[in-house]
């Protein structure tokens, strides 16, 4: 637990300390610290907690924060479900200018995992219906995430704690313009321990018209 304090100390530090001297809208590229935990109560539930801090610029300047938790049940050992909550603050620029406006959402979701192997590669299908409350407006939506898991430097039996990270999100709503947005992901892991995993990598995230990409470091504890 050490190594993982230090390794999230160093990265927000990083991220707050860093010059900011590049102005958002003139840069395409972000940075997102992520922490993922999931807390085992038995063998068929579990507590899900996440907090994500987006950044418009790699020097920093908050796009979003994103705090999340759940209460998941195991249906197998390979499938979960789970009933969650989220709170997302908003900083959005207005126009081509350097104002901005802070938007409020609180967000209840369900959502279906389901893992599988192929081989020595990892799958994982997660599906999830979110009810969006933004402001004064209710949105639906439906989000759908493959991720593949590549053991680097593979032997059978060993720990193998270096990976490769591949996932695809596509992001549909229920009204008049159903895509959302697609976030594609490729990144290198590291596995410390059974309870606590790293990752660095990239990920471009496109909408209709306009597209962002972000380099993102992910930490994942098991307690």
């Amino acid at each position: 637990m050490r190594s993982f304090k230090t390794a999230i100390l160093l990265a927000i530090i990083f991220g707050f300390l860093c010059p900011k001297t590049i102005n958002a809208q003139d840069s395409n590229l972000g940075n997102w610290l992520i922490y993922i935990g999931n807390k085992k109560l038995n063998n068929k539930w579990n507590i899900h907690n996440e907090v994500q801090y987006r950044n418009y610029n790699a020097a920093g300047d908050l796009e979003q924060l994103l705090l999340r938790t759940g209460l998941g049940y195991n249906l197998t050992d390979n499938s979960n479900l789970l009933l969650g909550y989220g709170y997302i603050l908003s900083e959005n620029y207005i126009g081509d200018t350097d104002d901005k406006v802070s938007i409020n959402e609180h967000r209840i979701f369900q959502q279906l995992i389901t893992k599988q192997k192929i081989g020595k590669v990892g799958l994982s299908h997660r599906y999830r219906f979110e009810q969006r409350f933004v402001e004064d407006d209710f949105k639906l939506r439906l989000r759908y995430f493959l991720g593949v898991n590549i053991p680097l430097q593979y032997k059978q039996d060993a720990k193998n704690p270096l990976y490769l990270s591949i996932y695809n999100e596509i992001f549909l709503n229920t009204k008049s313009s159903v895509f959302d947005r697609n976030r594609v992901y490729g990144g290198l892991g590291y596995k410390f321990s059974k309870s606590l995993r790293m990752e660095l990598g990239y990920m471009n995230q496109f909408f209709e018209t306009s597209g962002r990409d972000q380099i993102n470091l992910i930490a994942f504890v098991n307690f």
